[in-house]
């Protein structure tokens, strides 16, 4: 009986024991190209499970994009930070951002291959089932995922978060191999709306699975409190489209990951 009371309460422990998130830097290559994206997950979640890219706003990989992804590893996810610009590029304002994001907005093939690069890392990751992985951005993150999916990446499916929608080669629509989540600022003043109706066409003449949810009230940059909180600037943070897109993401995932 002393035995048997012994084991219930190992159990019990084992069951309730807390989660612990662990992070590390990790450095990695793309072609010559030096890269350090950060890695999260939860040991205390057993065996593989779903695997989710983060991708980086203009500004590079920064605490913010970090932190989301101790987030989604919280929900049980292994999460990994992609760098698109390499180590060490970390740009000190929005002009020099500006300078950073045009170059691979205009050279998607080589925005392609870097965020392919952490893909790859992620995949290979031990704890990750590879039949369940998915890619999430913010601004130019948004816009980096859904390039990856027009390179016909394997994935279940990427997530936008105010990313720029336009569609430069439509044609790629048809690569597309997963679902796609597209979260919008309803009021956002640097998304046209010709490149919004380009987006919807080249995913319905492709007939991928998508969503375009808008929310209204919030304007670019609406999921990020250092954006401020002045939607007359055209950018800034608004808590309840936060909150809301999440939670759309979360729903998305279960549909996906089921």
């Amino acid at each position: 009986m002393k035995k048997l009371i012994c084991v219930l309460l190992a159990t019990i422990g084992a069951l309730s024991a807390p989660a612990k998130i662990v992070t590390r830097t990790v450095e990695y290559k793309s072609g010559d190209a030096t890269l350090e994206g950060y890695l999260a997950y939860d040991d205390s979640v057993a065996g593989k499970r779903p695997g989710v890219l983060v991708v980086h706003q203009w500004l590079g990989l920064t605490d913010y994009e970090k932190h989301r992804a101790e987030q989604l590893a919280q929900l049980g996810y292994v999460a990994f930070c992609a760098d698109i610009y390499g180590k060490d590029i970390r740009p000190k304002n929005t002009s020099e951002a500006g300078v950073e994001a045009t170059k691979y907005k205009s050279n998607r093939a080589l925005l392609r291959s870097r965020v392919k690069a952490g893909l790859d890392v992620l995949k290979k990751n031990e704890l990750v089932d590879t039949r369940r992985v998915a890619a999430i951005g913010y601004c130019f993150g948004g816009t980096t995922v859904i390039e990856l999916a027009r390179s016909g990446a394997e994935l279940k499916g990427v997530v936008s978060f105010h990313g720029g929608l336009d569609s430069p080669t439509p044609a790629d629509g048809r690569s597309i191999k997963c679902q796609v989540l597209a979260c919008h600022g309803a009021d956002d003043p640097f998304e046209k709306p010709e490149d919004l109706a380009a987006f919807e066409k080249e995913l319905r003449d492709a007939n991928v699975d998508w969503r375009l949810i808008k929310y209204g009230g919030a304007v670019h940059s609406f999921t990020q409190p250092m954006a401020g909180n002045d939607n007359s600037k055209g950018a800034a943070y608004n808590e309840r489209a936060d909150k809301r897109s999440w939670a759309d993401m979360k729903q998305f995932f279960a549909e996906i990951f089921q």
